[in-house]
């Protein structure tokens, strides 16, 4: 009898300890977790985002959310685990970023976008004219950052006239920061106003507005965007040795990568071709279509793209959801 009673006992903790493998075993999304992911508010983010959420929630059965905030506000979250996903993250421009990985709460994983650019720009006609336009050059000189200082009142800045404007990112996004150090390292803190616009809609609207008008304006930008394809621009040199290549990863969770191992190697493999995304922001921008909408409009004419990213189960699960 006493036997039988280890045995049993032996037996039942055998059977619990292979009910705790098959839970752990079962992954992040059968275990009815959710995959909350940054609701980052910028086209390429905000495209990136959904794409990732439909490959999850259809070929995974996965239960997704977003949740809105600046992108310092999303990395915090993401380092402690409050999200689980950051779509577009560039690697290395945030402190946030940059403790979080150090203190090894996050991880950068995969290479989402290859080839994004950044930087300060001007219309090309500010520096080389446009006859068709009638346009003359207002700064035939200017090549680089540095050489701002003798141009502020060609971008005059209209609240404050003895001052030129520089229109940074919105604040809350990490370029911000990065901008505000810029104008104090290059000495035009004096002569410039930092202007931040309240949202990205609204720096795209001051530059097209800008444009439109053959008018100058000096203004932080990026790509993947819309607005590169729409306006010729110039990119301002920096100063030499300067190094602003530009690594972009889907940024986890400490915890997330440890606890999904199944769902990291579909998110570690996603890339939208450079080319191709900027199409498609495009396309939001002319066509007025919402970044969930476009992701599946997405997903449904570029099989060729993200059929490499999941299993052939997952696969047919998602074309049969298109």
């Amino acid at each position: 009898m006493k036997i039988n009673k280890t045995l049993l006992g032996t037996l039942i903790a055998v059977g619990l300890l292979a009910n705790a493998g098959a839970s752990q075993a079962a992954g992040w999304c059968e275990s009815g977790k959710p995959v909350k992911f940054a609701g980052l508010n910028w086209e390429s983010g905000m495209l990136l985002t959904d794409v990732m959420q439909v490959v999850l929630e259809k070929g995974y059965d996965c239960k997704t959310d977003s949740l809105p905030g600046n992108s310092i506000t999303m990395e915090n979250a993401l380092s402690s685990n409050d999200i689980q996903v950051f779509a577009e993250e560039w690697v290395g421009r945030s402190e946030v970023w940059n403790k979080a990985e150090k203190a090894g709460k996050v991880v950068g994983v995969g290479a989402p976008v290859v080839g994004a650019v950044e930087g300060w720009y001007v219309p090309r006609y500010v520096i080389e004219g446009d006859a068709k336009r009638k346009l003359e050059a207002k700064a035939p000189d200017l090549k680089a950052i540095a050489d701002l200082a003798k141009y502020a009142s060609v971008f005059k800045d209209q609240e404050e006239p003895s001052k030129g404007r520089f229109y940074n990112c919105p604040a809350g996004w990490t370029c911000e920061l990065d901008n505000s150090e810029m104008l104090k390292s290059y000495g035009l803190e004096s002569s410039y106003t930092n202007f931040r616009p309240g949202t990205g809609p609204a720096l795209d609207a001051a530059v097209l507005s800008s444009y439109k008008r053959g008018e100058p304006i000096l203004f932080y930008y990026w790509s993947p965007t819309p607005l590169m394809g729409q306006v010729d621009l110039v990119k301002l040199e920096e100063k030499p040795g300067v190094d602003k290549s530009v690594d972009i990863k889907v940024g986890l969770s400490k915890t997330f990568h440890e606890q999904a191992p199944e769902l990291v190697a579909v998110l570690e493999k996603v890339n939208l071709p450079i080319d191709l995304l900027n199409q498609n922001l495009a396309r939001m921008t002319k066509e007025r279509i919402e970044s969930p909408k476009l992701a599946k409009i997405f997903l449904k004419e570029h099989p060729e793209v993200w059929r490499a990213w999941v299993s052939e189960d997952a696969a047919k699960k998602i074309d049969a959801a298109l």
